[in-house]
């Protein structure tokens, strides 16, 4: 037996025989989404005879995602809000889900749906083999644009090519993650989270199940092309130092050439007594040399920016309360 086997076995006998479920879905501005999202999900696990519980995070949300969160939860106990004091971004409500979340195991999943509820059932199989994570792989996404796509393809690449935590191609949240796993993810502080690389950094054993995403139940995604990419920055200045590093090599490179086009001129001159005055190879040097000084200095920005969020500790998120059936939850002191 290999020490793969030997570690799923080990995992496999502390395994509980009736787990809890924490379902975490965060919601911001989803209030024609909850209905559907609850008439599919609950009979799901009421048919697995799975013991539950639904965690909403409401990341400020200004519709009436809230009022109808309420009214869910009032009808079935089993679903508990953690309402957040305004729009901290999903990455942060993710958080507090997970901080919240009571359950042996934790599920997070998007509301629209396009996180089939149907893989629980595989997910809780593969864990009870042993497996601490097991993640959802996006074998198909036709109801993704092509730019979206390709961008997905280059993000996951580039990101794999700079970091020493890599994380699996065309996978998202969706994923179960065992409690002790959870409880690696609640120790780390960081401010600017990416939560695909924090669920990867934890190690474990992982293992990935293939499905095809559906097309959005309802609603509309709140990402746009800007967020999208301040996502994938986040991501790639999170995990890796190579942008910094990287302007170390270009500075050697910029400087070999200068000097050895400076020993160029020279000779030349001595040699030959050429001197030709060059304006236009002058602009373009200078040019040149101000745009890669720019763009150091942004990328070097980028890394400061976010030094000075986490060196202000600040919370991730705020909790405006949490609430069960419909009222707040009693304190436990």
């Amino acid at each position: 037996m290999g020490a793969l086997e030997r570690q799923l076995a080990a995992q496999k006998a502390r395994r509980p025989a009736d787990p809890l479920l924490s379902l975490v879905v965060p919601v911001f501005n989803e209030e024609e989404s909850i209905d559907i999202f609850l008439e599919q999900v609950v009979p799901l696990l009421e048919r697995d005879r799975l013991r539950f519980e639904i965690v909403f995070v409401n990341d400020g949300s200004r519709d009436e995602t809230l009022a109808r969160l309420f009214n869910s939860s009032t009808r079935d106990h089993r679903i508990r809000i953690v309402n957040l004091s305004r729009n901290f971004g999903k990455e942060a409500a993710l958080t507090a889900g997970i901080d919240h979340a009571r359950g042996d195991v934790l599920i997070p999943m998007d509301i629209d749906l396009q996180d089939p509820p149907e893989l629980i059932e595989p997910f809780i199989a593969r864990w009870r083999e042993g497996y601490d994570i097991v993640y959802g792989v996006r074998s198909a996404r036709t109801w993704d644009t092509a730019a979206k796509r390709l961008s997905a393809s280059w993000f996951y690449r580039v990101f794999n090519s700079m970091s020493p935590v890599r994380i699996p191609e065309n996978v998202g949240d969706f994923r179960l993650v065992d409690r002790r796993a959870i409880e690696v993810l609640r120790q780390l502080p960081e401010r600017n989270r990416f939560m695909k690389g924090l669920f990867a950094w934890v190690g474990f054993n992982a293992v990935g199940v293939p499905y095809e995403r559906p097309q959005r139940a309802a609603g509309s995604s709140k990402f746009n092309l800007w967020r999208l990419w301040n996502f994938a920055l986040d991501g790639v200045v999170s995990f890796s130092t190579v942008p910094l590093r990287a302007w170390f090599y270009v500075g050697v490179v910029i400087a070999t050439v200068a000097v050895l086009y400076a020993l160029f001129i020279v000779t030349r001159v001595l040699i030959f007594g050429i001197d030709t005055p060059g304006y236009a190879s002058l602009l373009i040097a200078v040019l040149l040399m101000g745009a890669i000084q720019l763009l150091s200095l942004g990328i070097i920005g980028e890394y400061l920016g976010r030094l000075f969020l986490e060196v202000k500790g600040r919370p991730i998120y705020v909790v405006e309360g949490v609430y069960e059936e419909g009222g707040p939850q009693p304190r436990q002191d």
